[in-house]
């Protein structure tokens, strides 16, 4: 998840199974500005896997032998997201936009608690999550005069949001350029830039937890941004926005295409920096390894930030 401003954050997650001898896996969700901040461990649903894995037997619980202190349980990683943007706002830092990938934007409890923040949102979403068009609105029938008033109801089954887009045709797609690439181009700055199409749609997502949520048989409506580049027979990626109607289709692809800096961050600690390489089975030794390489990825970055832009920082 990040920030879209000039001090972007992001909070990924990522898969330690390999990291260790036995294989058991932990979650880390972090926030990063310039560079990820101070993770936190996202302890897995079933400390079984963990029980074999450390090889602990008879009445000794798993979470134990890692040493997780006893109040720390199993908690939904957009869980641990919202809490960390909640402890990022108290120390007076402004969050303006918040951004994430389908691991986060795809959970409906995930996005409304962006909303209760009053955080604005660009997430990544699956092609599966269904919605209604824009323009669809509930309708009541006719009341007989006994019984319960018919409640409103959408006349038509939500779609998929590929439905829609595929509906909307590829001509709704429209050429968007977001940022500069690293091959080399024709433009001003020598490199290319990055380029495809795009189609935004009004839409009102459906589900459960989304009907649940709304104060009126009315959905909420929001953007759908979908990118179909030239060359594919059906759109590649999607994203959700609650950002004003008014808001124009560069700056939602814009905002959808920041992740690729923390994504850049990320491969750097792990094939640079040793991230990748944690072998412990403990809460403090986890903590003391992925402290440490956010200290050093935050120290080579602040390294490139008082450097010439021609120039190259250490890795």
């Amino acid at each position: 998840m990040s920030w879209a401003t000039n001090s972007s954050t992001v909070v990924a997650a990522w898969d330690l199974s390999r990291m260790s001898r036995s294989s058991w896996r932990s979650c880390g969700v972090s926030r990063a500005a310039a560079s990820p901040g101070r993770p936190r461990f996202q302890q897995p649903a079933h400390l079984e896997q963990l029980q074999r894995a450390t090889r602990v037997s008879g009445p000794i619980p798993a979470s134990a032998a890692c040493q997780i202190p006893d109040d720390i349980g199993h908690v939904e990683k957009w869980q641990l997201a919202l809490d960390m943007l909640d402890e990022t706002r108290s120390w007076g830092v402004e969050v303006p936009v918040a951004v994430a990938d389908a691991g986060y934007g795809h959970a409906a409890a995930f996005r409304h608690g962006l909303q209760a923040r009053s955080l604005n949102y660009v997430v990544g979403i699956s092609t599966t999550l269904s919605a209604q068009p824009g323009l669809a609105l509930p309708v009541a029938e006719p009341y007989s005069g006994t019984g319960r008033p018919p409640v409103a109801k959408y006349p038509d089954k939500p779609q998929s949001v590929k439905q829609l887009v595929i509906a909307a045709g590829r001509k709704a797609a429209k050429p968007v350029q977001w940022r500069e690439g690293s091959r080399p181009g024709t433009d001003r700055s020598g490199v290319k830039r990055m380029y495809s199409r795009f189609v935004a749609l009004r839409i009102r997502p459906a589900g459960r937890e989304v009907r649940q949520a709304a104060d009126s048989p009315e959905l909420p409506e929001c953007w759908l941004l979908a990118e179909w580049p030239a060359g594919q027979a059906e759109p590649v990626q999607f994203w959700l926005s609650d950002l004003p109607a008014d808001t124009p289709l560069t700056t939602l692809v814009r905002l959808a295409k920041l992740r690729w800096r923390i994504e850049h961050d990320y491969r750097e600690m792990k094939q640079a920096l040793g991230l990748a390489h944690f072998e412990g089975r403990t809460w403090n030794g986890w903590h003391h390894h992925v402290t440490l390489v956010s200290v050093a990825h935050a120290f080579c970055t602040l390294l490139r930030l008082a450097r010439a832009p021609k120039d190259t920082a250490p890795a």
